[in-house]
């Protein structure tokens, strides 16, 4: 393999086994950083330490499911578009926008239709969560995070939650997937609303290798002391 780091390398070893990938599956999270990306987006000593390895019995955290940011290369978009034309880009590649959200995430519909009142309202992509138990309503967004975005899907969960939850499950969590965040604008967007809210950025090239190994360095220092 082309992985020189030993924990990288066990990382995605572990991972092929038991996301049974493909060879070409494999070879686009390594050239995506796979390891690298989820050592910044969980818990970075824990990756680490046990290469990313996940119990049936662990318990997770939408921040944890929730990769951030998202690597979307094989969408092969232009510099510009429009929202609805990165929907129908996720939808024909499907398997692979799935490859990236992680094998837990299954598909369940797009656009899915919601009245309130006398408006109709449509939820760009829902998806559930096998081990969080829960439905993942996807809010796409070619802008930057704004804290009106949180309203609007503060609205949507609280209909999923009434409407479209089935017994047994969590309620629902939401991911509105952007452009691009200012950190302190959705930390006090997000934090201590009732309903789960994840904004994680997205970008449609991969990523450079130089410049995010030398983030996860700095990010490990601490637990490696």
């Amino acid at each position: 393999m082309s992985v020189k780091g030993v924990e990288a390398r066990f990382f995605y070893e572990a991972e092929a086994l038991r996301n049974g990938w493909s060879v070409r599956q494999l070879d686009r999270q390594v050239n995506s950083l796979l390891y690298e990306r989820t050592a910044l987006s969980v818990n970075t000593a824990k990756i680490l330490q046990q290469g990313a390895v996940s119990k049936p019995e662990d318990v997770m955290t939408p921040e944890q499911a929730i990769k951030d940011p998202f690597v979307l290369e094989f969408l092969d978009l232009k510099d510009e578009y429009s929202e609805s034309e990165l929907e129908e880009a996720l939808i024909r590649h499907m398997e692979d926008f799935l490859l990236e959200l992680g094998d837990d995430f299954a598909f369940v519909g797009r656009q899915r239709r919601l009245r309130l009142d006398d408006t109709w309202f449509r939820v760009d992509l829902l998806f559930f969560h096998r081990r969080l138990n829960c439905l993942v309503v996807i809010e796409l967004k070619t802008s930057k995070f704004n804290a009106g975005d949180a309203g609007q899907m503060h609205l949507y969960l609280n209909y999923a939650r009434e409407h479209w939850t089935k017994p047994g499950e969590n309620p629902p969590v939401g991911l509105i997937l952007c452009a691009g965040k200012g950190a302190a604008e959705a930390h006090y967007a997000l934090h201590n609303l009732p309903n789960q809210i994840v904004a994680a950025d997205y970008q449609i090239l991969l990523p450079d290798e130089k410049l995010l190994a030398a983030k996860l360095q700095r990010w490990c220092a601490p637990a490696l002391q």
